[in-house]
């Protein structure tokens, strides 16, 4: 079976990108499941009910979501409604919504989505390894697909969790940095992994805001607000093929498609 995971949607452009691209998407690489983090997908943070309901009408099948989860207020009372939203399963307990979820494939195969946030220049939570460790534990002879989304900053701690998870998830995704990187590999024991999927979202920016601003920060290092770049948009993704019946990966294949 294939899963497409498609990296942090940014803003309108990002949607547009989904928009126009999805579909051929699924039909070219005969796609079973799509997820996408859409931690960004509103205004460049954030996800809202709208927001969140135009995604899944456009195709994906599954939301996972990352630090900005919490920047609308009104996502406390979606998230606890959408099981379709995954986010960080490292929150402390009492946080609404799930971290982890198991959903119904196109081919009738059950895939696990899992919701992990680094630590390493990143809100302190709970610890990623052992709440991975828990996850799977909670999975434990109920499905066999299991992706996670590593929300991290850190290539360390992306790469880390790879190895600490290999030959026990079907893949490792990570999103956050909004930049894909070149290292798609499968790993001994047969998980796909990546340490970026990438942006969906403006190409001519600075990882999805007005290059302008973002110039003007560095240059001065005084306060500016930050905006989504109206631009041409990217594309940024991952194909990863996966066995079934063992749960290991047997392809992971980078995407990038521009407007």
């Amino acid at each position: 079976m294939r899963l497409l995971v498609i990296g942090d949607i940014v803003g309108k452009p990002g949607r547009r990108a989904v928009k126009e691209n999805l579909s051929g998407l699924i039909k070219e690489f005969k796609v079973d499941m799509t997820i996408a983090n859409g931690e960004n997908s509103a205004g460049g943070n954030g996800i809202t009910r709208e927001v969140g309901r135009e995604l899944f009408a456009l195709g994906i099948d599954v939301i996972t979501m990352g630090n900005h989860v919490w920047n609308h207020k009104e996502i406390f009372n979606y998230i606890a409604q959408e099981k379709r939203i995954v986010r960080p399963a490292n929150y402390p307990p009492g946080a609404p919504g799930l971290g982890v979820n198991v959903f119904m494939a196109q081919n009738g195969v059950r895939v696990a989505v899992m919701n992990i946030s680094g630590r390493v220049f990143m809100p302190e939570l709970d610890c990623p390894f052992r709440k991975a460790d828990e996850l799977l534990e909670g999975l434990a002879g109920e499905v066999r697909v299991k992706l996670l989304d590593f929300h991290a900053e850190a290539t360390s701690e992306k790469v880390a969790m790879g190895w600490y998870l290999d030959g026990r998830v079907s893949a490792v995704c990570g999103t956050h940095t909004h930049v894909q990187t070149a290292d798609e590999r499968i790993l001994p024991e047969g998980t796909a992994y990546i340490t970026d999927i990438g942006m969906t979202g403006p190409r001519d920016s600075v990882i999805g805001v007005k290059k302008e601003l973002v110039i003007e920060k560095f240059t001065t290092q005084l306060p500016r607000r930050f905006e989504v770049a109206n631009t041409y948009y990217q594309l940024n993704a991952v194909v990863v093929e996966v066995d079934e019946a063992t749960g290991r990966a047997t392809d992971i294949r980078r995407i990038q498609n521009f407007e």
